[in-house]
């Protein structure tokens, strides 16, 4: 059987632990929760190779945004993603979305590079000057047939 005191100690530390926990929703529904107020452009993609829903988009190599969404167009058959980027962020209207990778093996973000145009884009445009992701073993199949093409012509 269990004292007063025992009793006392177990509420105590269910008390610290709740508090604990209730200290831990508040900061993150504070801070780590708390949504950017930005907006949304789109871009379509010839090819989005490892590309995602969450995937970085960087401006002059800073991340700024992210990928909100990726779907293929059944019209175009092209991949279309949205990005989002701070309220903070203007971009030239003729700024170009470039899929780079990250090293060899890592995986791939989105670039964007800003144009000189006086216009904006505004929420829901398009950025138009695309470029899709470049296959790394594709180029290394180009090369090595280039070279076995080379090899045969001499």
């Amino acid at each position: 059987m269990t004292s007063g005191a025992d009793h006392r100690a177990e509420l105590l530390a269910g008390a610290v632990v709740l508090a604990v926990a209730a200290g831990f929703l508040g900061w993150g529904f504070g801070k780590g929760f708390a949504r950017e107020t930005g907006y949304e452009v789109r871009a379509s993609f010839p090819d989005v190779d490892g590309v995602a829903v969450g995937t970085e988009v960087r401006l002059a190599g800073v991340p700024v945004g992210r990928v909100t969404g990726v779907t293929l167009n059944p019209d175009t058959y092209m991949a279309d993603a949205r990005l989002s980027l701070p309220a903070g962020i203007v971009l030239p209207s003729d700024s170009a979305a470039l899929i780079q990778s990250d090293g060899l093996l890592g995986g791939a973000y989105i670039q964007i590079q800003p144009g000189g145009s006086p216009d904006n884009l505004a929420p829901g445009d398009e950025i138009e000057d695309v470029q899709g992701a470049v296959s790394l073993l594709q180029l290394m199949m180009k090369f090595v047939d280039s070279q076995a093409q080379a090899e045969d012509n001499s």
